[in-house]
């Protein structure tokens, strides 16, 4: 997230998330608490031809759906996918040792004070079924996850468009009333005073993935998935705050 993370977790410490969600047959899904605020977080899985997992914003699992991840295939590359969403990636880092860390080159030296960074999201292998690209406006920091499935296409990104209802808890209501973070679809406050600093260059970015002809999904790093039509309408919707 944007705001003053708490501190990354060096130990493989479970948070209340909820249960692995299969979106298509290549691309699983979990939400999960964060410390102290009321709302939620997304991790997304999604797996290559050749059986390696990518994890996009890990959140650190029970047992029983950590198991489930490891038998589906091998825990390979850790996309942290800026500065804030580093929470658990020291521990991924600890459990996985082979892991190859990749982060958006604006949020790389974030990322690097709390777990070994091995590149960019431009040193991604090149793969058929997932190609990241860093998003345009946005300092560098955030980038955007394409994954091809049977059904259509993914668009994962990350802070760049904000997809959940206001809160009213102390901290949920500063970050999505006061700070201008829901209700969603929609490019926030803050990540406008933060990092987008060329709105016509994020909206073109924005506009490119709605005009996907295959697009069947938008997921981004807190709560609502849209599915269908509602994915290409959630990113022009975001587009009319920027």
């Amino acid at each position: 997230m944007l705001r003053r993370m708490p501190k990354a977790h060096d130990e493989w410490k479970v948070l209340d998330h909820g249960p692995i969600v299969e979106l298509a047959e290549n691309i699983w899904w979990i939400d999960g608490a964060l410390p102290g605020m009321s709302l939620r977080r997304n991790m997304v899985v999604v797996k290559l031809g050749d059986g390696r997992l990518v994890i996009h914003n890990g959140i650190a699992l029970r047992d029983k759906e950590r198991l489930e991840v490891e038998a589906w295939g091998t825990p390979s590359i850790l996309l942290v996918p800026n500065g804030g969403h580093r929470l658990d990636a020291p521990a991924y880092k600890k459990r996985y040792p082979a892991l190859h860390v990749l982060t958006p080159l604006g949020s790389r030296k974030r990322v690097e004070d709390v777990v070994a960074v091995d590149g960019t999201y431009e040193d991604f292998p090149a793969d058929e079924t997932v190609r990241l690209q860093t998003l345009k406006g946005v300092k560098r920091a955030e980038g955007a996850m394409i994954v091809q499935s049977k059904d259509g296409v993914t668009v994962v990104v990350n802070d760049a468009v904000f997809n959940m209802d206001r809160k009213k808890d102390v901290l949920g209501f500063l970050f999505t009333t006061i700070l201008g973070s829901a209700p969603g679809p929609r490019v926030s406050r803050l990540a406008k005073l933060v990092f987008v600093d060329d709105k016509a260059a994020l909206r073109a970015d924005l506009e490119r993935f709605a005009a996907l002809p295959d697009l069947v999904r938008l997921v981004v790093a807190h709560e609502k998935v849209a599915s269908g039509p509602e994915a290409a309408a959630a990113l022009r919707q975001a587009c009319t705050y920027l």
